[in-house]
């Protein structure tokens, strides 16, 4: 398995874990510990999400410039949604 492939599955694996942990916490069966100690590792799991993301945009924008593309694509919402 390639280093990308292993950086996808980390990135689908947190997303996965957080999305479990806003659905726990929305539920409100947990009690303030147990709620604060999910919200501090969903906090972690988002920022790594984030830099993730990050990265890939960044690479993304890379390879237009080097591919000879004037402008690079944004990434910012359309609301086409």
């Amino acid at each position: 398995m390639s280093k990308t492939d292993n950086k996808l599955k980390d990135f689908e694996k947190s997303l996965t874990q957080l999305e479990r942990i806003v659905s726990q916490m929305e539920s409100g069966e947990l009690g303030l510990e147990e709620s604060l100690a999910q919200f501090e590792q969903g906090i972690t799991l988002a920022k790594s999400c984030q830099d993730t993301l990050a990265k890939a945009e960044l690479r993304v924008e890379q390879l237009i410039e080097k591919n000879g593309l004037q402008q690079a694509i944004p990434f910012e919402e359309t609301g086409d949604h």
